[in-house]
C-alpha cells in the first residue's frame, strides 16, 4: 500500500460530497504526471523555439497541479466547483495533447507530454463519472 493511499484513508471527511479519496487517487496521480511532463516539455520547447507549445504546456502544468491540489483537500470539496474544474482541466489537457501531437514526430518530449495529457484527461473523466454516480 502506498503512502498516498494511507494518507487518503486517514483524511477527515474523505468521501464527503460524493468524493471518494481512494477513487480519486488515479486522477491525482495522472494530474501529477501530466504536470511534470508538461513542465519538462515546456522547458525543452523553449530551447527549440516552440513558444506556443511551451506556453500551452506551462498552462497545462499549472492547471493539472491546481486540480491535483484541490483533490487533496477533501474538506473543501464543492461538487459544482470540482466538476467545473475537472472539465476545464480536461479541456486544457486535450488542447495541450493536440499541440504536442504536431511536434511528436520530431520531439520525444512532446510525444511523452501528449500521452501524459491524454492519461490525465481519461483519469479525470473516470473520476467525474464516479462523482456524478455517487
Amino acid at each position: 500500500m502506498s503512502m498516498m493511499a494511507d494518507m487518503m484513508k486517514s483524511m477527515p471527511m474523505a468521501g464527503a460530497a460524493g468524493m471518494d479519496m481512494a477513487m480519486m487517487q488515479g486522477c491525482i496521480e495522472a494530474c501529477s504526471a501530466a504536470s511534470m511532463a508538461a513542465t519538462m516539455c515546456a522547458d525543452a520547447d523553449g530551447g527549440e523555439g516552440m513558444g506556443r507549445c511551451a506556453s500551452m504546456c506551462m498552462n497545462t502544468a499549472e492547471m493539472a497541479d491546481t486540480m491535483m491540489r484541490m483533490m487533496l483537500r477533501p474538506a473543501g470539496y464543492d461538487m459544482g466547483v470540482m466538476t467545473s474544474m475537472m472539465s476545464t482541466c480536461m479541456a486544457m489537457g486535450e488542447a495541450c495533447a493536440a499541440e504536442c501531437d504536431m511536434h511528436a514526430a520530431m520531439s520525444e518530449h512532446c510525444r511523452v507530454c501528449a500521452a501524459a495529457c491524454r492519461a490525465m484527461v481519461e483519469a479525470c473523466s473516470t473520476a467525474m463519472s464516479a462523482m456524478q454516480a455517487a
